[in-house]
């Protein structure tokens, strides 16, 4: 969707109904009117009130809000084209990380820069008359104003309707509109292709808005049943959650973030989505994809929802004629797609009945990215070339190869085709050009049975998309919130303010989780990685959130906050507990145990006094009993405090640096050029800086011996690695294997520097994060010990 500004704005606004213009004026009105007010506020105040210090401070603090409110509301659209929509929630807590992610620090940095700015101007302007006397009438003026232009700001209100999102008022219906389908489909006849598209809305296939972007697939389209106007609804708008909407015909809601899925062990297990559905009327269901199948869960739904054929990175680097060809996500469109039509053809030469879906991945934000093999490599427009079009028009030229190649196959007589995008664009560089036109979901269906070509034109969402593919199989029309659009009503044609009716449904679809509202004592397997209560199982690490009648599981992925920071946002008197490596706990409340790397439980209040639980044993079983405890507000301000701290600025009590935990040795001022820690310790990055640099808070002695463990990476094998302390240089040479050097160094001079620069720092996605732009690696550490020389 776009923002109520673009929508003001758009060249096919006739196209909305009298009804939807009203809305979307209503809107713009808004905007238009907290601008007037806010302004106004600021006139009043400066030019008539007069110095008083508590006026100066309440407007301030108002107008600030006014400020902040509408900055994270550009901000937010920045990313998601919608403001601040359900997913921000979780955002503003994160770690920022994700694809690309470092494409988005200048615009950070400019946005902070900004708001600094503006804030010093309001307050410059709000004291111009801070020496003449005070005016009650005006100040109350300017006062009314203020509370009044954030009050009609659309930010206001998008926070607004996401806080009471958040707990159900009064009866809901959502019953009434929940349906679940027969479980089976009687006689099935057609094999099913479902073909998503990352991110590939049916906006880029307008070719008198894009001409020449994507003829290939729009062509293709032309020929199917094409279901123009498939809006994105909350809970909807991001790859998972995308593939829950379309599978299972709910948003994906949780009291976790979407992204974090595959720390569960079961995904929504009371609903029947449409591969139970599939698997139980005997389709074999095969879901291929380019990137790991453990990102955000899709395994865990899938698996739990009749997916019993799985192939990601992990699974098609055995299989694909080249495993290095791939990109930061993972294997290429171009590789993925032939992976899809060989196992089209073997699934129908052995005559079985079988559904095969499959998610590119080339036209990921923020970017895209270009396979080898397409014609199609460049698009240029607004005078330029444009990267994300160049992605958009090199994968669907990969898409409707397939589809060619199935149309062409004796075996399209009895498949249905299906393309769709999983939800739309996120901010890349084609947004702001996607943004001055209606934008839509792609949706569009080819029968090799019966083919047909029509535009359905109806209001519909990706709510809707399954029961509709449910319906061509022979199936019900319905599933959960969603409706078939050849036979069925949408619920995005039903409510004209569907989205605020889908939000306020959001409490009943957390309800299908089924997750238990008690706990009394919990089971810990090591070697499954699980942890388990009241029938509920869940992978470690996770926190545990325990209110009166709910607990909130909070698993932790790489692109949701550590639960460290989850943890730090818990009201001082809410249980908790959570389960995770001892040295992310035990250096708040058990210090012995706080390099350990072992798993620890720890448990209490956030204002209380927690206590930490080694465990020893591969599967132990506990009570759960909170004793009672005090609560202490400076305590939770200082275990607040602790938990929030920057991971490099963390310190530890220790002889060695351990590159295996966070932070660094208590004697260590500063470091840089060094990755995040894993499990066996850290590479270099030269990304970060060309040399390691570990600056210690004193002096080094003046004759010592450095004791390293380390391996190197790639070209670096083998080769001298300049080892530096002051004015003197040592080499170090390391293999592909951790192994100790000693290296003596004189040190007259008193440096406290250690510098090691690897000689051939080399990308690699090597333990990377999923999406993560390759990092620069040198060597890695485990361990760095200065010993001073008898």
């Amino acid at each position: 969707m776009t923002t109520t500004l673009d929508l003001a704005f758009r060249n096919d606004w006739v196209q909305l109904s009298a009804s939807e213009r009203v809305y979307f004026e209503g809107q713009a009105l808004s905007e238009m009117l907290s601008i007037v007010l806010f302004v106004a506020a600021i006139a009043v105040y400066a030019a008539k009130a007069g110095r008083n210090i508590w006026w100066f401070s309440v407007i301030l603090l108002i107008l600030g809000l006014y400020i902040v409110l509408n900055v994270t509301f550009v901000a937010s659209n920045y990313f998601t084209g919608e403001g601040i929509n359900d997913a921000v929630l979780y955002t503003l807590t994160s770690s920022m990380t994700g694809a690309g992610i470092g494409k988005y620090i200048l615009p950070g940095v400019g946005v902070f820069v900004a708001l600094v700015a503006v804030f010093g101007a309001l307050t410059w302007v709000l004291r111009r008359r801070k020496g003449y006397p005070h005016h009650f009438g005006y100040s109350l003026l300017a006062l009314v104003l203020a509370l009044a232009s954030v009050d009609a700001s659309p930010a206001f209100r998008q926070v607004t309707e996401l806080v009471k999102s958040q707990t159900r008022s009064g009866d809901s219906d959502f019953a009434v509109y929940y349906q679940v389908p027969q479980g089976v489909i009687k006689n099935p006849k057609l094999n099913l292709v479902y073909i998503y598209g990352e991110s590939l809305e049916r906006t880029y296939f307008e070719p008198e808005l894009f001409p020449d972007l994507a003829p290939e697939l729009t062509g293709l389209k032309n020929e199917g049943i094409d279901f123009s106007h498939t809006v994105q609804l909350p809970g909807t708008d991001y790859t998972i959650a995308g593939m829950v909407a379309s599978q299972c015909g709910i948003p994906l809601f949780a009291p976790f973030e979407g992204n974090s899925s595959a720390s569960l062990s079961s995904f929504f297990p009371k609903n029947i989505c449409l591969g139970d559905i599939l698997k139980a009327s005997g389709y074999e269901n095969y879901f291929m994809q380019g990137a790991d199948l453990r990102f955000a869960g899709k395994d865990v739904f899938l698996q739990s929802h009749g997916f019993d054929h799985m192939y990601g990175a992990q699974e098609l680097k055995t299989m694909v004629a080249d495993p290095q060809y791939r990109n930061n996500w993972g294997f290429y469109d171009d590789t993925v797609l032939d992976e899809v039509f060989e196992k089209y053809v073997e699934l129908s030469k052995a005559n079985k009945r079988f559904s095969l879906f499959t998610l590119t991945v080339d036209t990921h934000h923020p970017d895209g990215f270009i396979s080898k093999t397409c014609k199609r490599r460049s698009y240029n427009f607004d005078g330029k070339e444009n990267q994300s079009f160049s992605a958009v028009a090199c994968s669907q030229e990969h898409i409707a190869a397939l589809i060619e190649k199935i149309k062409a196959s004796p075996y399209f007589k009895n498949t249905v085709i299906v393309v769709s995008s999983d939800h739309l664009a996120m901010n890349n560089t084609a947004y702001k050009y996607l943004n001055q036109h209606e934008r839509n979901n792609l949706f569009f269906i080819l029968r090799g049975d019966k083919p047909q070509s029509d535009l359905v034109p109806v209001k519909r969402s990706t709510l809707d998309n399954g029961a509709t593919v449910l319906d061509v199989l022979g199936g019900d029309n319905y599933l959960g919130l969603g409706r078939s659009s050849l036979s069925g009503q949408s619920i995005a044609s039903v409510f004209l303010n569907v989205k605020e009716k889908v939000m306020e449904w959001k409490p009943d679809v957390i309800d299908l989780w089924n997750f238990p509202k008690t706990i009394t004592q919990y089971e810990i397997d090591q070697k499954k990685n699980t942890f388990s209560y009241s029938g509920a199982h869940f992978k470690m690490p996770l926190l545990l959130r325990i209110l009166d009648k709910k607990i909130e599981p909070l698993p932790e992925s790489e692109y949701s906050a550590p639960l460290r920071y989850q943890l730090a946002d818990f009201k001082e008197n809410d249980k908790f507990i959570w389960v995770d490596r001892c040295f992310k706990m035990a250096r708040l409340w058990d210090s012995k145990l706080a390099l350990s790397t072992g798993l620890c439980v720890a448990q209490g209040q956030m204002g209380g006094q927690p206590t930490v639980r080694l465990i020893e044993q591969q599967q132990e079983q506990h009570a759960v009993e909170f004793a009672r405890q005090d609560i202490d507000k400076t305590r939770f301000k200082k275990n607040v405090a602790l938990l929030k701290v920057d991971e490099n600025a963390i310190r530890y009590q220790a002889d060695s640096f351990i590159f295996n935990v966070p932070g660094a040795p208590d004697n260590v001022k500063e470091f840089s050029g060094i990755s995040r820690p894993e499990d066996w310790g850290r590479w270099s990055n030269a990304n970060l800086a060309p040399e390691v640099k570990i600056e210690y808070a004193e002096p080094l002695p003046e004759k010592f011996d450095l004791v390293i463990t380390a391996k190197a990476f790639g070209p670096n094998i083998g080769q001298p690695v300049p080892v530096k302390v002051g004015n003197q240089q040592q080499t170090l040479t390391l293999g592909e294997e951790l192994s100790t050097t000693t290296l003596h160094f004189d040190n007259p001079e008193g440096s406290n520097l250690l510098e090691i620069i690897p000689p051939q720092p080399k990308l690699s996605n090597e333990g990377n994060i999923l999406g993560h732009e390759p990092r620069k690696l040198g060597i890695g550490m485990e361990d760095i010990k200065v010993v001073p020389a008898s």
